[in-house]
């Protein structure tokens, strides 16, 4: 079973007001490292939201299997994911370590050797050889009589806890990157086609000024204004084109695949619908990976300042030692011969207490700085989602004008065509213009509706909105279900 990370929102607020981790300041005393935390709003200042519970699977509104598809493969293949899983499972391992402190520390030795000594006789020098055996055994335990220890390992804990919330902070923010690009890459070959587009409209004028140039309806500026424009069109292809290559290098590196610019689209944005704000300020606090995150770093920061101010007071350890030294190696391993060397140690040592004043100050500020990042946090969560809600709004605004615009774009390029074609009235630079003016239109549709749909995920983003596609954090490791 996966490790749960989240914590419950602003009830840990209250819960960690009488918990070891507002510990510091002198021996004995206590601070509360949540008094500067910012209250959580009862609703979204935008008017008409109704807090509701989010819905996990934000990427079935875009009705794009392709973009569900190129989510998965990044969740599974993204090198800055795995960096992260990685730091997870050393999380893990930290938390053991951390865990062996209050355990008994065993130490054996075996020693051999020999002398040698030459005496010098009648018949010569003679040699004494002997040889020795020996045994050694350190033993230690330090009884956590105060919960020094103890805090230390639910330091380590709630690291471990912060650990797996920015893992899922990193998959959640890779989906939303994925989405964004995909849907930036349709835009750019969307935006490449209008330059295409833009290029085929610019040469029929070309080839019509041409032919009325030869008939002696218009003068020579004409023909150079119309291949000046077709070729600034052609330059305007390339730069689309540049644009379209980039974009899909930028996918691709997501997916961890080489960025060669393969990727391919169908140059389609998605629709959407009017957007149905979710949730409330107090429930994206319980909801959003990187303020779970920023919670347990508090209660991490906390349990370190406790662990400080607990090692002001005395800690006892036993200790104890034996070695024993043997002409036989049988006789060093002898149990009668080891327990009679045994001697149990009982060690009060005196601490300098302007050192251990230093780390509990340094603890304590830590942990203050723990507190601002969440207040931080949190701040900037409900701003991004405040932000998103009066987007999509303008963006919906903006898109429907667009329509507008290019429809009223169209029948004015016509009636231009139309006019350049049968009268002296209109002149190529009337007929330039409107047709500008509806390849502009177009253009800004394209980047409106794409500017929407990018905003839609950065909302499901801000919200802390699941992944609906298998990643990394679900996997659990051995070492993950041994702590479990």
């Amino acid at each position: 079973m996966k490790r749960s990370f989240l914590f419950a929102g602003t009830a840990i607020l209250a819960a960690c007001a009488s918990s070891p981790a507002n510990l510091g300041g002198m021996a004995g005393e206590r601070i509360d490292f949540f008094a500067q935390a910012p209250d959580a709003p009862a609703e979204w200042a935008a008017s008409g939201v109704i807090g509701k519970a989010p819905q996990g699977d934000w990427l079935s509104q875009f009705n794009d299997p392709v973009m569900n598809s190129l989510v998965a493969e990044a969740l599974q293949h993204n090198p800055t994911l795995q960096s992260r899983a990685a730091a997870v499972r050393a999380a893990e391992a930290a938390t053991r370590t951390a865990r062996s402190a209050g355990r008994p520390n065993l130490d054996a030795s075996l020693t051999a050797g020999g002398t040698s000594t030459g005496v010098e006789t009648a018949n010569g020098i003679q040699r004494n050889e002997s040889e020795f055996y020996g045994v050694g055994l350190d033993a230690s335990w330090e009884l956590d009589l105060w919960g020094r220890i103890r805090a230390s390992v639910n330091a380590a804990g709630a690291d471990y806890a912060a650990s797996e919330a920015d893992l899922a902070a990193t998959e959640l923010s890779l989906a939303a990157q994925t989405a964004i690009a995909w849907v930036n890459l349709n835009e750019a070959l969307a935006q490449e086609r209008v330059a295409e587009q833009t290029y085929d409209a610019r040469d029929r004028v070309r080839l019509l000024t041409e032919r009325r140039f030869q008939r002696g309806l218009v003068d020579a500026l004409d023909v150079r204004t119309a291949r000046s424009a077709l070729a600034n069109a052609e330059a305007a292809i390339a730069t689309r084109r540049q644009i379209t290559g980039e974009t899909a290098r930028r996918l691709e590196t997501l997916l961890g695949r080489y960025p060669a610019a393969e990727i391919s689209a169908s140059a389609d944005i998605p629709a959407l619908g009017p957007l149905q704000p979710e949730g409330n300020p107090a429930l994206l606090l319980s909801r959003r990976p990187d303020i779970a995150a920023s919670e347990a770093r508090i209660e991490a920061a906390g349990m370190r300042a406790e662990s400080a101010r607990l090692a002001m007071l005395p800690s006892f350890v036993l200790s104890g030692s034996v070695s024993t030294s043997e002409a036989d190696l049988a006789d060093a391993f002898d149990p009668e011969r080891i327990a009679a060397r045994l001697v149990a140690n009982l060690v009060l040592p005196v601490f300098k207490g302007g050192r251990l004043d230093a780390q509990r100050d340094a603890a304590v500020a830590q942990a203050e700085v723990a507190v601002a990042n969440y207040a931080s946090t949190a701040l900037s969560a409900w701003a991004e989602i405040e932000n998103a809600i009066a987007a999509d709004r303008y963006l919906a605004e903006q898109e429907s004008a667009q329509v507008r615009a290019l429809q009223e774009a169209k029948l004015a390029e016509e009636l231009a065509l139309r006019k350049y074609t049968t009268s002296d009235t209109l002149t190529i630079f009337n007929l330039i213009d409107a047709q500008t003016r509806r390849l502009t239109a177009e253009s800004q549709l394209i980047s409106a509706r794409a500017n929407r749909a990018a905003n839609r995920i950065s909302y499901h983003l801000a919200l802390g909105g699941g992944v609906p596609v298998q990643p990394l954090s679900t996997a659990t490791t051995p070492a993950q279900a041994a702590v479990e």
